[in-house]
């Protein structure tokens, strides 16, 4: 309503202006004694009301400007008779003012849908733990809407994630040389509500940032180690090395089978963890998009845990490393990217809560006419 009476007003003063430029065109074809005696006219006129002290009715903005353009063809100074002097003034400031105002309007890149932005303060809403760059992916590869994580940020809520800046850890030259053929493990506890301590084991493929294996136990030793390695390890997978760190449960005889298997060994140096920051980032993703926010009841319940997120990190989590791109990209994925920042015609939006809405993956859906 208040957009409306807006613009109402400037069609208006608009009409007005014009009107007033109309006739000052007409008036310029009259003879000079003729405009003198039309003015001289008209103040003896105005000077009736200024005797008997006749308050006259408020100046429209129409007026104003008019008057300001005016005053710049004769001293105007003389002319005055309802106005005082910096009253006129303030008018002439006024109208700078707005002159500057339209010349300094922003003419950068044109702002996104409404319904877009919606969607992305919607997505930042229902998942506290993402920021830009995840909801800027999940647009890309989920719904094939490109914008830049900066553009995202614009329009997310004050109180949703912060932005993450650029890592700042160094990787080995040789782990990133030969990723696709890497196995980072490692463990990380966690606690359950009756304060007991469990053990996860998990195994990521350093390429693809899949994760290939997980499991959960109370009391963790090189036996149960290397049976986990044995469930990993069929020959199927084109995997040469497993990249582990020093702890006591690598024994050297969990060492020896693990090599018989057609694997080598690597090692991170002592005091290290960022040679194995594939895993050590990993275990953090866990913790801050799942352990943080769900407290296991016991051992089977978070492995029931456990088995949701690692579907959901590999095959509807985008990974910025990826691209950013999805470990086991599914049929979600849309193949065709939308021309601007539209939804494709007769497609609508649908989300799928992921771990009793924790998280949510978003796809397009053709609406049935």
């Amino acid at each position: 309503m208040r957009k409306h009476n807006c613009l109402s007003h400037l069609f208006v003063t608009v009409a007005a202006l014009l009107l007033d430029t109309l006739k000052f065109i007409v008036l310029a074809f009259r003879s000079r004694p003729a405009l003198m005696a039309e003015n001289l006219f008209l103040r003896k006129q105005l000077a009736l009301y200024l005797e008997r002290e006749v308050k006259p009715r408020r100046a429209s903005d129409a007026t104003r400007l008019t008057m300001v353009f005016l005053s710049k063809l004769f001293p105007w100074r003389e002319a005055l008779a309802s106005f005082k002097p910096k009253t006129f003034l303030r008018w002439h400031r006024q109208g700078f003012r707005l002159l500057w105002r339209w010349k300094s309007r922003p003419r950068g890149r044109p702002r996104i849908p409404v319904d877009l932005q919606r969607l992305i303060a919607a997505m930042a809403r229902d998942n506290p733990t993402w920021g830009e760059e995840r909801i800027a992916a999940e647009l890309l590869l989920k719904l094939g809407i490109h914008i830049s994580p900066r553009t995202a940020r614009r329009y997310m809520p004050d109180d949703s994630a912060s932005r993450h800046g650029p890592a700042s850890q160094r990787w080995m030259t040789f782990v990133r040389n030969h990723a696709q053929a890497i196995l980072a493990c490692d463990f990380f506890v966690t606690v359950t509500v009756t304060f007991q301590v469990l053990y996860v084991f998990v195994v990521m493929e350093v390429g693809t940032r899949r994760i290939a294996h997980f499991n959960v136990t109370k009391h963790p030793t090189a036996e149960w180690t290397l049976q986990q390695f044995r469930e990993l390890i069929t020959g199927e997978q084109p995997c040469r090395f497993v990249l582990h760190d020093r702890d006591r449960i690598y024994s050297m005889e969990l060492d020896t089978a693990v090599k018989s298997m057609g694997v080598d060994i690597l090692k991170t140096p002592f005091r290290a963890p960022q040679a194995n920051a594939y895993c050590e980032r990993l275990i953090g993703t866990a913790r801050r998009e799942c352990l943080d926010y769900l407290i296991p009841l016991h051992e089977k319940h978070l492995r029931r845990i456990l088995k949701g997120w690692v579907t959901h990190y590999n095959r509807g989590r985008p990974h910025a490393s990826l691209g950013p791109g999805i470990p086991e990209p599914g049929v979600a994925i849309a193949a065709k990217r939308c021309s601007g920042h539209h939804l494709p015609v007769g497609h609508r939006v649908v989300s799928k809560p992921i771990l009793g809405g924790l998280h949510h993956e978003y796809r397009l859906e053709r609406v049935e006419a």
